[in-house]
């Protein structure tokens, strides 16, 4: 047994700003927005263009300066399932950060026990008042060793994304789709994530369930569907620990602790670069300026639904893939 998520002990490091969003909940719109802007259609057919923080150098991250990890929600003991469950609810007033509409989030977790994996379930949800964009995610840092020890990039990852969305330099996509066969982001057969690095790290999207330049095509039949898919695996051979990610999300950004600066964390600890990694699955970066893209529109009536899977076990061969 062990404590596998990067984190602190206390609350203030989560709500002031100097925490990298250990164990976040992120909103509205997780990644980056270009030049933190976009153009929306509102009620009444009427285009306007809508400003929001741009606290990532040029663009907006993650919801910008107070987004969905800073505040407070609203906690509840839920039953929608076995398993011991908690319900957080947040109501984000329109204009928040500089989004349009009314938006009402919530996150559900399940803890259960399923033959020798222990699973824990995130389900995502948001309805909105107004046409506004949302894309949530849970940002956990990973370190199957243990939070403390050193780094992963010895953890051996498999991640089911044959496509992934190459970036400028300031890490919006370009528009294109493209295939990482032959690539340092190749990890569709496991390996150390050590080996894919390069120079710069890893902080990339990866196209999930085969989709390709034709996503938006996809999503909108509904052929991802509410069911979780298995979108990664995380191995750590000399613990014995795995985990298995599974999520109805068409992309999962990959990002391997590029920026962490030797935060103390639990227990005193310190988290230097590559300490854990993220496996966040969400909507595709800055697709609500990417026609092609699926879409991050939320619109009156419709409801947002986002599930996340992770099952934890141990091995003694590589975990099966199927």
């Amino acid at each position: 047994m062990g404590d596998i998520v990067l984190g602190f002990d206390s609350a203030e490091p989560y709500q002031d700003g100097t925490s990298p969003y250990f164990g976040a909940v992120i909103g509205r719109c997780a990644n980056r927005i270009a030049d933190g802007k976009f153009e929306l259609e509102g009620i009444g057919g009427v285009r306007r263009t809508y400003q929001l923080a741009t606290n990532n150098g040029p663009n907006h991250l993650h919801g910008g300066e107070c987004g969905f990890n800073k505040v407070t929600w609203h906690t509840e003991k839920a039953y929608d399932g076995p398993g011991a469950s908690v319900r957080l609810t947040y109501t984000s007033p329109d204009g928040d950060q500089g989004y349009p509409g009314t938006v009402e989030a919530a996150v559900t977790y399940t803890l259960s026990v399923e033959g020798d994996k222990t699973v824990l379930a995130a389900t995502l949800e948001a309805t909105a008042d107004q046409p506004t964009i949302v894309s949530l995610t849970q940002h956990s840092y990973f370190n199957l060793a243990g939070h403390a020890s050193s780094d992963v990039l010895g953890h051996e990852l498999t991640l089911l994304g044959q496509h992934m969305t190459p970036v400028d330099a300031t890490s919006i996509p370009t528009g294109e789709v493209a295939p990482v066969a032959g690539t340092r982001f190749d990890f569709t057969s496991p390996r150390c994530i050590g080996d894919g690095l390069g120079a710069d790290g890893i902080d990339h999207n990866y196209v999930l369930h085969g989709l390709g330049a034709d996503a938006r095509d996809h999503v909108r039949a509904g052929t991802i569907g509410d069911t979780p898919k298995l979108a990664a695996v995380l191995a750590h051979r000399g613990s014995g620990r795995t985990l298995r990610l599974l999520t109805n999300a068409p992309g999962l950004q990959l990002y391997t602790g590029n920026f962490l600066g030797g935060e103390r964390g639990k227990g005193g600890a310190t988290y230097g670069k590559h300490a854990g990694v993220c496996l966040e699955p969400q909507a595709w970066p800055n697709a609500v300026n990417e026609p092609g893209f699926p879409s991050v529109v939320l619109r009156p009536g419709e409801k947002y639904r986002h599930r996340i899977v992770y099952e934890f076990s141990t091995w003694v061969a590589y975990p099966s893939l199927a």
